[in-house]
Parts: C-alpha cells; structure tokens; sequence
C-alpha cells in the first residue's frame, strides 16, 4: 500500500492520501517467537471464550491441545499481552501504587441518553510476527465509539491521543475505566477534570464493570481480527479503521431495537 521509494511522493503524502496515520507506519508490532506467539494466539481465543481462565487452567488447556508448555511461560504470556482471570480481575495494565483510584460511579445508575458515560479498555491485537495493543473510547448508551488507537507500548501516551480525539467530538458526564496506570495517570485523569468529567473506575475483581466494551472486543476478534489475520501495522489499522466505520453505521443492535450505534448516538441531537 504504502512505497517507500516512490519518486515523486513522500511517506508522509503517501499516508495522507490513503488515510492511513503515518505514525502507525513505522510501529513495529512486540516482536516473540514464532511458538511463543501461536501459544498467544491460543490464549486469546480461549480467553475470548473463558474470560475466567488464570494460568493453572489456561495451561492445562494448551496442554490438551498439544502444546507440553510450562506454566512459567504461560504465566508471563499472559501478564505480557495483559490477561488476568476475572477473578480476581482481568486488567490490561496494572495497577500503579501512587495513583489515586477513583470510586466506581455506575452502581444503580440508569443510563438513558448518549454522552452519560463512556468507557474504555484496552485489548490485544496479534499480528504474525508480534502484536500490538488498541485502546478505543466508546459511549455507554449508544455503544458507539468514539475513537480508538493502537501503540507497541503499554504507555500512558497513546490512552491521552484517544482522549484528546474524543473529547474533540463532545464531553460525557462519567468517564468509567479500569484501575490501570493508563487511566489513573494524572496526563490522563488531569485532562478529564479540566474538561469537567466525573471520573469512575472499575472494582477490582469485576470484569463486567466495563461489560459493552469487553463485549466490543470479542465482536472485533472473531468477525475481523482472527478471519482477517493482518499481516502488517498499516494493514491493520486499515482494517480496524473499516470495521468501527462499519460497526458505528451498519451494525444492528438488538438491545438498540434494532438500531446502529451512530443512529442512536446522534438522534440525540436532532431531538429539539
């Protein structure tokens, strides 16, 4: 897609012109071995399956797949791509010990109208040779997202980027996350109270805090993720490009009666 030695156009233009962020084109995925990411794989799947699965059963699990793997490579497997058993409670990031955490705000909440409250996560992407994480900002009510983006790291930098785009399009009332120092940094948290956001964050031990956004996560693995296997960083944020496009303005939703997200995030503003 994108020719390093065109002879009359840049990386950069190159980019612009297939809408591609050119950031995302010198992202190198977290590089593992080839074992070492199939096992990673296979955990993905099965923890998209059994969210509930630690280290003890998902080692059992590769075991009885063929895989004579030792737990300590499981273990680190699994802190690496940022899975824990629900219980106690699957994070992405850990917790950091100065932060401050917020209390959990949406406890017998009813949420009737879109920008209310939006949450975020982030996920694990795997590429063939390495993966990547995405974080992505979605409002609770429509389960439309607002913006996503995806990082080699696990640093505080890219959740703000996400952050910053959204808070350009409108600003909820809550903002509910986990207890991960992506979220708890005072980058982040600061921006939130600057733009006058009540900041909520998940119990520890409750993975179905945050359920739509899991529930996002799942959808995107096996209709596009999985089928799709992207080969490379630019491919895959192409893809995931055309399937939020695709998920915001075409995906029905039953408990939406059968409307899309951008549907029902924006009726809000044609009601006078």
């Amino acid at each position: 897609m994108i020719e390093p030695t065109h002879a009359q156009l840049s990386i950069r233009r190159q980019c612009e012109l297939v809408g591609l962020n050119r950031a995302s084109y010198y992202y190198q995925p977290v590089s593992e071995s080839a074992l070492n990411l199939r096992l990673m794989r296979l955990i993905d799947e099965q923890y998209m399956r059994t969210p509930y699965y630690g280290w003890p059963r998902m080692s059992a699990s590769l075991r009885r797949a063929g895989y004579p793997v030792n737990h300590k490579r499981v273990q680190r497997l699994m802190r690496q791509m940022g899975l824990q058993a629900i219980y106690p409670r699957r994070r992405t990031t850990q917790r950091h010990p100065e932060h401050k955490i917020y209390p959990y705000l949406l406890r017998h909440l009813t949420i009737e109208r879109p920008d209310q409250v939006w949450c975020a996560d982030i996920t694990y992407i795997p590429l063939p040779l390495g993966f990547m994480y995405l974080v992505a900002i979605m409002d609770w009510f429509s389960r439309y997202v607002l913006t996503w983006r995806l990082s080699n790291t696990l640093d505080a930098q890219f959740c703000r980027h996400a952050l910053d785009a959204a808070l350009g399009q409108s600003v909820p009332t809550i903002f509910n996350t986990d207890q991960g120092v992506q979220f708890t940094s005072l980058s982040f948290t600061n921006t939130l109270h600057a733009a006058g956001v009540q900041i909520s964050m998940d119990g520890r031990g409750r993975v179905f805090d945050n359920i739509f956004i899991e529930r996002l996560w799942r959808s995107l693995k096996y209709e596009d993720i999985y089928p799709n296997a992207y080969a490379t960083v630019p491919a895959l944020e192409q893809g995931l490009e055309n399937y939020f496009t695709r998920y915001n303005g075409e995906r029905l939703h039953q408990a939406l009666g059968y409307q899309t997200p951008a549907e029902v995030y924006f009726a809000a503003a044609r009601v006078p």
